[in-house]
């Protein structure tokens, strides 16, 4: 029960994504068509949320529903793999047409083609999961 509050939050966002259109995959094409600010301004007050959040965690110690601080570690010097990764994640999304984010969202809303990217990113997730010590991280 002690779970409850976080899947009721977790139905109130995706009928927010839902009712903001980002998860239409006409919003995403407009998106990479740069014809539409929609799913831009959407990103932009998604991390100024995020940073916001974040302050507030930090600044006030708030604690793990455990009852543990949260600590948020900083990040690593160098840009590299993070444009190569957000290249990789950009593309992906484009091809799609639907970020990872609402997946379960599109097939909750019976968007069934859907299950097929969720299936190339539950497969994409398991392939690096065998490659994870190969690659340069």
């Amino acid at each position: 029960m002690k779970s409850i509050k976080f899947i009721i939050v977790g139905f109130i966002f995706g009928i927010v994504l839902t009712k903001a259109e980002a998860v239409s995959w006409y919003r995403i094409y407009e998106m990479f068509q740069f014809q539409s600010f929609h799913m831009f301004g959407i990103i932009m007050v998604a991390i100024a949320t995020g940073v916001v959040g974040i302050q507030l965690i930090k600044r006030f110690e708030v604690k793990s529903i455990e009852g543990e601080p949260i600590k948020i570690a900083d990040k690593e010097k160098g840009s590299f793999r993070y444009w190569i990764g957000g290249l990789i994640f950009g593309l992906g999304w484009a091809l799609a047409g639907a970020c990872p984010g609402p997946i379960f969202i599109l097939i909750g809303a019976g968007f069934w083609p859907v299950l097929l990217v969720l299936a190339g990113a539950l497969l994409g997730t398991f392939l690096y999961g065998l490659i994870k010590d190969q690659l340069p991280h």
